[in-house]
């Protein structure tokens, strides 16, 4: 599948673990599930990452778009 699109980007990597890093500097690491076109985003498995370290694992999550700053396949 061709990436052409940042949506198409974000399709190829569905269901498998990403980096979520939002704007107030945490990190988020899981399975990504879902998404729509505001970014929206729905992890499995997540953990909470705060300056590098392991914070807590949340299990699934919800990350409203306008937060996050990049997703980044692992």
């Amino acid at each position: 599948m061709d990436a052409s699109r940042p949506l198409d980007a974000l399709n190829m990597a569905r269901g498998k673990r990403v980096i979520v890093e939002l704007k107030n500097g945490r990190t988020y690491v899981g399975v990504l599930r879902a998404f729509d076109i505001h970014i929206n985003t729905v992890l499995e498995d997540a953990e909470e990452h705060i300056d590098g370290a392991l914070k807590r694992k949340l299990g699934m999550v919800f990350l409203r778009g306008d937060t996050i700053t990049v997703i980044s396949p692992q």
